[in-house]
């Protein structure tokens, strides 16, 4: 386990830039909020249920723009792997300012190791999203992601442990064209759809923090969150026979974040 979260670790920190600024388009950086609170009951040795709500707001905290509520099971399978499953109702606003739903299944595999006073820990996450799409040339309507989360903490301040961590996202089946741009007409001469088949990383996100134990039941987390977001944006017509364009979207989010946690 160590040697498999070292190697993860030097693969994260190695990551090239993973998007081209060819096509590129900055939408600037925005700054916003999460707030949340779980409850987590004890079943068995090693076996958890929990549910959670959070909202989250942007645009300088102007924005109430996303909640969502997430209920699962996690089970403790020895002092070096975790697992969960869980299922995330999301209600979230679109570029038209509509509310729009979301249905969102995940699983996780986390794998942990202690060195002194240091935890680190290697969380895989794959995540199948729903939601309603009017163009399937444009956007998938079971979205596939595979996140990768290390995260270090530190245990050596009685009540507080703070944390640091990387999360990269993956899109695994984001659909796919493939063409071929006219530099000179301004269009594009040669395309022509591909499927479902578009691999790439669309999120990086940095977080710093710290959990604050007041008791075995009572727990808060205060952090602050970097994601830096890189969606392609695709505009076809609804038959796949004509591609208008293909643009990067990057936007940097900078998030405060509180949530309350009760054990029981």
């Amino acid at each position: 386990m160590k040697k498999i979260i070292i190697a993860s670790l030097a693969a994260l920190l190695a990551l090239p830039t993973f998007v081209s600024a060819q096509d590129a388009i900055d939408d600037g950086t925005d700054f916003g909020g999460r707030f949340s609170v779980e409850v987590d009951k004890k079943l068995a040795k090693g076996l958890h249920t929990f549910a959670n709500g959070e909202v989250r707001f942007n645009d300088n905290f102007s924005n109430f723009w996303r909640y969502q509520g997430t209920a699962g099971v996690s089970y403790k399978v020895n002092n070096y792997l975790k697992t969960a499953l869980s299922y995330t109702f999301i209600e979230r606003k679109n570029a038209s300012d509509e509310w729009k739903i979301r249905h969102r299944f995940t699983f996780d595999i986390t794998g942990s190791y202690r060195v002194g006073d240091f935890k680190l820990s290697l969380r895989e996450r794959l995540q199948l999203t729903n939601k309603d799409v009017k163009n399937k040339y444009q956007d998938v309507k079971n979205g596939l992601t595979l996140r990768s989360r290390l995260m270090v903490q530190y245990k050596a301040f009685g009540a507080l442990t703070p944390y640091a961590y990387v999360d990269v996202r993956n899109t695994l089946n984001a659909p796919k064209w493939k063409y071929e741009f006219n530099d000179y007409t301004g269009n594009y001469d040669e395309f022509s759809w591909k499927g479902y088949k578009d691999v790439y990383i669309n999120r990086v996100r940095l977080g710093l923090g710290t959990e604050w134990e007041l008791s075995k039941q009572h727990s808060f987390d205060f952090y602050g969150l970097y994601d830096f977001c890189n969606e392609k944006d695709i505009d076809s017509n609804k038959k796949g026979t004509k591609l208008h364009s293909v643009f990067n979207h990057h936007s940097r989010n900078i998030y405060l974040g509180v949530g309350y946690k009760f054990s029981f």
